[in-house]
């Protein structure tokens, strides 16, 4: 009874915080915001509050988002509902569909029990092996929440076999390892990620530019090879082990009675292997034949589910979960509205200062003004969505006052919103990790510290570098 009174009174405290929130905005921005821009800051605040406290559920608050924005008439209905016909959105919902797809086979457990069997017997092939699994299953699961999902299971059964007690190093060292891998998996794969879309959408509507899959992989695989074993050193680092728990015999015989539990490789798996191969050549030779990602995520769940040639049902695949697309399409919407209403550019407005243009047109300093500044909006609004759709245009924004291109401003700020290592709310794969239970928000601060400096150390040496020696920072 009394966690129910403590559950409820937290609901209203966090419902009362947002309306709070929408009011003042409305009320006490000034009036260099016009009518409309000060209603929509504040149902983007509104919205923030409810996303980073979630006292209803998420694609409920996207719901309520939505319905406001069109009661208050911010903008033309036309643009309220963008978000749900943009390529965005059916690029996750093929995604989800695919995801789901290979679960039906044992593809990616049969992937990942052969990869624990080879190097899972040490402390550091365990956590290597964690990491790395799901750098692998990026190119064919999009989203950051399903690859660290599918690892949960995984990494459950590899604390128990190797006995992790509570609190241990150990334990801590696995259940982050499932959390920043899942986080960096996104980096370098531009399906892999909500909001690497979210950044290219927003970049084509209001910038013009056009990045390709192939592309987004160009500008980011030497930041994603920096950061994984970045990553896998750190947590190492930060939680030692005593020699007795750096060796795990058990995991090889464990991983051996899993792949015989499996069976021989079936034809499902093969089919399933082959569509994954055919869709990764889809979306690297976008350039050559210009269909958006989103088409061959499509493609793949009619090859995925198709009698005689797929390994579902139609049935099984089409059960997906709404609150995602809600979600994305919603905050596609409201990052367009937020432009259309004005207050992106009345905000974007109060950042011209002479001292901040100047460090803008300056490309080196204006990745690390950015990169900064993308890491400290992330941890205000933890909804990486919300955090890209909000940020970006504003900064898009800026850059054209600035007279500068806002390619490299806007890639870096999406690519930034990425990386939550402090706060479990910062990412799903934070927040799964802390769901098991296992592992505290306390867990997160030394380590995320870390690996956030390291980030940020890591996206500026590749922007003076490889960004520049292929032109995307130019100084």
């Amino acid at each position: 009874m009394t966690t129910y009174k403590n559950e409820s009174f937290k609901t209203l405290t966090s419902l009362s915080f947002a309306i709070l929130g929408f009011l003042v905005m409305i009320f006490f921005l000034p009036d260099t915001f016009s009518s409309t821009a000060k209603i929509m800051t504040g149902i983007v605040t509104l919205g923030i509050i409810l996303w980073t406290f979630e006292p209803i559920p998420m694609g409920l608050t996207a719901l309520i988002i939505l319905i406001l924005m069109l009661i208050f008439n911010v903008a033309e209905t036309s643009i309220v509902f963008s978000g749900f016909s943009s390529p965005a959105t059916y690029l996750i919902v093929g995604g989800m569909m695919l995801a789901t797809a290979v679960n039906e086979t044992s593809l990616i457990r049969r992937m990942s029990y052969k990869i624990l069997k080879r190097w899972g017997s040490t402390s550091k092939g365990l956590l290597g092996s964690i990491i790395i699994i799901q750098q692998i299953q990026a190119f064919f699961i999009p989203a950051t929440a399903v690859r660290s999902a599918l690892m949960i299971p995984v990494s459950t059964m590899i604390i128990e076999t190797i006995d992790a007690k509570p609190g241990s190093n150990l334990r801590k060292m696995i259940v982050l390892g499932v959390a920043y891998g899942g986080t960096i998996s996104g980096t370098a794969v531009m399906t892999a990620a909500i909001g690497n879309i979210l950044t290219v959408e927003l970049l084509n509507r209001f910038a013009g530019i056009k990045i390709s899959y192939f592309q987004w992989f160009f500008y980011t695989f030497p930041l994603w090879l920096i950061l994984i074993p970045s990553i896998w050193l750190l947590l190492l680092k930060v939680f030692p082990l005593p020699k007795e728990q750096q060796f795990f015999p058990e995991i090889e015989s464990e991983m051996n009675d899993r792949l015989k539990e499996l069976g021989a490789v079936s034809r499902e798996e093969v089919r399933c292997f082959i569509i994954l191969i055919f869709l990764v050549v889809l979306w690297l030779t976008e350039p050559i034949h210009g269909m958006h990602p989103s088409i061959p995520a499509l493609i793949g769940v009619v090859l995925m589910t198709l009698p005689k040639v797929g390994v579902a049902s139609w049935e099984r695949v089409v059960k997906i979960n709404y609150n995602t697309i809600l979600l994305l399409s919603v905050t596609l919407s409201m990052g367009y509205t937020f432009v259309e209403s004005g207050a992106a550019e009345t905000i974007s407005e109060y950042l011209s200062a002479d001292w901040f243009m100047s460090l803008l047109q300056n490309p080196l300093s204006a990745v690390i003004v950015v990169v900064v500044t993308a890491q400290i909006f992330h941890k205000m609004i933890s909804n990486v969505s919300t955090a890209v759709v909000t940020l970006v245009p504003i900064l898009i924004s800026v850059a054209s006052n600035a007279g500068i291109d806002p390619l490299l401003v806007g890639f870096a700020a999406g690519l930034t919103c990425l990386f939550g290592y402090i706060l479990v709310v910062e990412s799903m794969p934070n927040i799964l990790a802390h769901s098991t239970g296992m592992i505290t928000q306390k867990d997160f601060l030394k380590p995320g510290l870390y690996a956030t400096l390291i980030t940020i150390l890591a996206t500026i040496i590749v922007a003076v570098t490889w960004w520049r020696w292929i032109g995307l920072l130019v100084i």
